[in-house]
């Protein structure tokens, strides 16, 4: 007998926008990302295991549950990025050689960051190297907060003559884009208990090896969940450890040894007061350090709604002068309370070094390279084939939109009406047939020669670069 049809494809959330982009609306600039497989499955278990650590970590403003097909090209992930109102995409690739890459680029006209990733810890490896692993929860549900440190450096001239060195509008220009993957925080209005976690980047100026003294912009990355348990200092050292003998343990010489020795005193209240009395003296280890990452925050209180008769009777004992000094009923005591923050590693860890910097979404005029250094001659020259082509390309459009009106004017005196509007669209000389190569690289119809000889150099660059590597 043949065995019953399992469906597959009825879970919730089958139609409809991915995950994370229900709530889009006209108009919402609220940062929202892709991660991408470029080639699906052909990246490897481990890079994919990677993108879906990453996919986590950019909850919840991503597309977790996007499925890719090796058919997929990028100019698929641009056209929907438009409709669902992606402004990021993440694009994780292989090299012939086994070197990952990624790509950081903006929608919809750039630009686009290019990143070897030199190393990564993916989550799970992460978890296991801890004592006590903490598991993902509500912490994914608001987006983590983005501290950066070291983006922007003062260096001196001499360094700044340097043609390997990174100009500094383009370190400005980085900085923008990896603020811009998270919404804005306001510290007047954002609640304290919405930030669960927190996104580190540290920029690292330190040379790529022993032979090359020139500093290279390399970016690591660690995700972390924020706890703020009560501080060890606001409750007294006596009462903690007699809270510590208290639980139960597994083991009773544990326990016993977690008994202060109370035989010496007559009373407990000796040793409330004088913790010191029990033991003698304390260490400086035990003393010391208690105090650190700790900060002092408005105490939670639950507030009672009082009605309006005791309102008005309150008002009228004040009044009257007999509740004078007695606080209302209900009102809020606002009192301090110390909280220590407590940092909690989840993964995945990255070491990103950035080679290139372009504008427009993964091609156009390169803004900088890490291997190739251009002089100040050869960029007015490029700058001038750029300038040509983009105005080769504003005046086909220009011809192909008189094109489109002088055909619809000729419809509507013959009497065809708008019938044909969709039709006429596609009239004009190809001003708009941009196409994808294989390696996903846009380009202009009339510029793709132009282009594949600008990058012909950066490709054999880039080869060599992964030849040292393997």
């Amino acid at each position: 007998m043949a065995k019953k049809r399992v469906k597959k494809r009825t879970h919730a959330g089958a139609k409809g926008p991915p995950q994370g982009f229900a709530s889009s609306k006209p108009g919402d600039r609220t940062p929202k990302s892709m991660v991408i497989r470029i080639g699906a499955s052909d990246v490897g278990p481990s890079v994919s295991q990677l993108v879906k650590d990453v996919r986590s970590m950019m909850e919840p403003g991503t597309a977790t549950r996007l499925q890719e097909r090796r058919s997929n090209k990028l100019r698929d992930y641009t056209t929907m990025a438009g409709p669902l109102g992606v402004t990021h995409l993440m694009l994780f690739s292989r090299s012939e050689k086994g070197n990952t890459n990624l790509r950081l680029a903006i929608t919809p006209r750039g630009p686009t960051l290019h990143f070897r990733v030199q190393g990564y810890s993916l989550c799970k490896d992460v978890l296991k190297s801890m004592k006590r692993p903490k598991s993902g929860g509500v912490e994914y549900m608001t987006a983590p907060l983005l501290v950066m440190n070291n983006f922007t450096t003062t260096s001196s001239s001499g360094d700044a003559q340097k043609p390997s060195a990174i100009p500094k509008h383009l370190e400005s220009l980085t900085t923008t884009i990896f603020q811009s993957l998270f919404p804005p925080i306001s510290p007047q209005s954002t609640p304290l208990k919405s930030i669960k976690r927190v996104l580190l980047l540290n920029r690292e100026t330190l040379p790529s090896t022993a032979a090359d003294t020139e500093p290279k912009y390399v970016l690591t990355l660690r995700h972390y969940a924020i706890s703020t348990p009560p501080a060890r200092s606001a409750v007294p050292k006596p009462l903690r450890r007699l809270d510590a003998a208290g639980k139960p343990s597994h083991s009773t010489e544990k326990r016993k040894r977690a008994l202060p020795n109370l035989g010496r005193l007559g009373d407990i209240a000796e040793y409330l007061l004088d913790p010191n009395a029990a033991a003698g003296f304390t260490s400086g280890s035990e003393s010391e350090g208690e105090t650190d990452a700790e900060v002092e925050v408005l105490a939670p209180s639950a507030r009672k709604v009082t009605s309006q008769h005791a309102r008005s009777r309150a008002n009228d004992d004040a009044a009257n002068g007999e509740g004078a000094g007695r606080p209302m009923r209900g009102a809020r005591s606002g009192g301090v309370e110390k909280r220590a923050v407590r940092l909690q590693e989840l993964g995945p860890r990255m070491t990103l070094r950035l080679t290139k910097v372009e504008e427009g979404v993964c091609g156009g005029k390169v803004m900088w390279h890490e291997y190739i250094h251009k002089t100040k001659e050869e960029q007015k020259a490029q700058e001038k084939v750029w300038g040509a082509r983009k105005r080769e390309r504003e005046e086909r459009r220009r011809v192909q939109k008189e094109n489109v009106e002088k055909k619809r004017r000729e419809r509507k005196a013959d009497g065809a009406g708008e019938e044909g509007e969709e039709d006429d669209e596609d009239v004009g000389d190809g001003a708009d047939d941009d196409f994808w190569d294989d390696d996903d690289e846009y380009m202009d119809a009339d510029a793709g020669a132009g282009v594949e000889a600008e990058h012909e150099d950066e490709d054999m660059v880039e080869e060599e670069i992964e030849d040292e590597d393997g």
